[in-house]
């Protein structure tokens, strides 16, 4: 049953098993509408030309779904803003991501450490050979900069600043 108020449109309960029916109905009408409101929103405000992931803060974590994700940004062509700390596995961004397709903002900081492993009791292990994997991966001016301060190793290497900028262009 329907009612009138103030103009308004409302149901009016009944007991009627069809009333639950036109409920839903009416529910995923207005549901379907909005969902067709916010989609053509966000096409609209959508170019392909500024397409961008901004790395705002990550601590990095495990190196399979960082690779899995910036591989997915690299078919995808949008352009990668590091716009805050990206450290640890974060930092594989700049082996698969092209680099003209990469900027830094004055808030960035990439943070580099040697490759290590974890086991079930949360003990770390060195990862030589992963290490020479990585650094072998990275671009060649980032690898010349982390060889200029002893190479890849437990201690956090936070490249940033003038020396970041030298390697990456300033996003605009």
């Amino acid at each position: 049953m329907v009612g009138y108020a103030n103009g308004l449109r409302f149901a009016q309960p009944s007991t009627d098993p069809p009333y639950e029916s036109e409920l839903v109905e009416s529910f995923m009408r207005r549901i379907a509408f909005l969902k067709a409101l916010m989609l053509a929103s966000a096409l609209l405000g959508v170019t392909p030309a500024a397409a961008e992931i901004r790395i705002i803060q990550s601590p990095g974590g495990q190196v399979g779904p960082f690779l899995d994700l910036f591989e997915k940004v690299r078919e995808s062509g949008e352009r990668v803003v590091i716009d805050g700390p990206c450290l640890s596995a974060c930092t594989l961004v700049l082996s698969i991501v092209p680099g003209e397709r990469i900027c830094v903002t004055k808030r960035a900081v990439l943070g580099f450490h040697a490759a290590r492993s974890v086991d079930r009791r949360g003990r770390f292990y060195a990862e030589p050979e992963a290490s020479v994997a990585v650094l072998a991966a990275y671009p060649g001016p980032v690898r010349d900069w982390i060889s200029r301060r002893g190479g890849l190793s437990s201690r956090l290497l936070l490249l940033k600043g003038r020396d970041l900028a030298a390697i990456y262009p300033r996003c605009r």
